[in-house]
């Protein structure tokens, strides 16, 4: 842990405090999740506040007064609020002198998160937005995807860091204007549309205004939209001549892309989203990499809603022996309605065996309640 002076860089407006921040006399200022409102606020906490750092400490226990357990959630919520005050100012090309270190800490975060619960990282995808805007949850949703994609293909750890980073990265191009295009349901203009063709490019000049010299991250961010049959971007790169961690990140991208919100899009169910990369194999993705996605995640994710054959509606709470059998937490009854608790599930056989999975609107729809990690996946889902 490291005391810090609170630094412009560290804040925006619009964001959630990731930690309380107290003055040099040791009052506190503004208390962890409080949104900043203003530009005063802003000039006044660079101003006078410093905090604690835990980013770069692994042993949550230190600073947890109840001795909690390690939360991969609180890790992805730091690596989340860190990303997002550090790429708006990539963007910009403003970047702070230390940007890479920066970025670097957030990629371990990540892989920390992973290395406490890879089940909670991957629920986390569906289940803890935190607040933050598409494009810095999406870049995170990717990492987490890219992360467990590099260790299913048992890649040194830094080329798993490497692809890390360039998820994180990824979309700086065009980070500004993605919320707006993600909310939109017209078709891109043609202002927009060049916009898009543009962004992997752009995005590996403000990385290299930011310092990043790494031809392999570099190479990711510019090649992560590149189809195996050539009809991709920016260069038309097709099979072989894109590199192998491009393609790894573009299956990462593009998985999460197919399960999230999009308005411009039907938002599909996990399992949904894995056959329709399986089906695209050799099209725009690797056909031999779609196969290895879902090995890696199951046929129905860790987090997925899913409807038992006795119409209980249940959410994916850890991978079963085989991949048709996950372990099950119903959440609604048909009969009674939303549960109090949570009631395990053995899919395996008889009426609760799986019918169907579910999107997120689609579970609403039956009056499945939001979901509370916690209930499903305890401690390491803290908050």
């Amino acid at each position: 842990m490291n005391i810090r002076k609170v630094t412009a860089a560290d804040l925006q407006l619009g964001m959630s405090m990731p930690w309380n921040v107290y003055g040099e006399n040791g009052d506190l200022l503004v208390r962890k999740g409080h949104m900043i409102a203003s530009p005063h606020q802003i000039s006044a906490l660079v101003e006078q506040g410093v905090y604690q750092d835990y980013s770069a400490d692994d042993s949550e226990a230190d600073h947890h007064p109840a001795n909690l357990p390690a939360s991969a959630i609180r890790k992805l919520n730091a690596a989340g609020q860190q990303l997002a005050a550090l790429l708006p100012l990539i963007e910009q090309g403003v970047a702070p002198q230390d940007a890479l270190g920066r970025l670097e800490r957030i990629a371990q975060l990540v892989a920390s998160a992973v290395a406490v619960d890879a089940d909670v990282a991957v629920a986390s995808i569906l289940h803890h937005p935190q607040g933050l805007p598409y494009a810095i949850r999406h870049s995170l949703n990717s990492a987490i995807i890219a992360h467990l994609l590099g260790q299913a293909r048992q890649l040194a750890a830094s080329e798993v860091q490497c692809l890390t980073l360039a998820a994180l990265t990824m979309n700086v191009g065009m980070l500004s204007e993605h919320q707006r295009l993600q909310e939109s349901s017209q078709e891109l203009s043609a202002a927009d549309r060049a916009m898009v063709l543009a962004h992997c490019e752009l995005g590996v000049q403000r990385l290299r205004e930011a310092g990043v010299r790494d031809a392999s991250w570099l190479e990711c961010v510019l090649h992560h939209h590149e189809n195996e049959d050539g009809s991709g971007y920016p260069q038309r790169l097709s099979g072989a001549q894109i590199a192998p961690l491009a393609r790894l990140l573009a299956l990462a991208d593009r998985y999460c892309a197919r399960v999230s919100v999009r308005a411009y899009r039907k938002t599909m169910a996990p399992n949904l989203a894995l056959r329709d990369l399986l089906l695209d194999a050799n099209v725009t993705v690797d056909g031999n990499l779609a196969p290895m996605l879902i090995r890696a995640l199951g046929i129905y994710p860790v987090g997925t809603y899913v409807r038992l054959l006795n119409g209980e509606v249940g959410v994916v709470a850890r991978r079963g022996l085989q991949s048709t059998t996950p372990q099950v937490e119903t959440v609604l009854c048909p009969r009674s309605g939303p549960l109090s608790q949570t009631v395990p599930r053995d899919t395996r056989a008889g009426v609760h065996g799986i019918r169907d999975a579910l999107t997120l609107a689609q579970a609403a729809a039956l009056q499945a309640p939001p979901l509370r990690m916690e209930q499903v996946w305890g401690g390491r889902a803290a908050a």
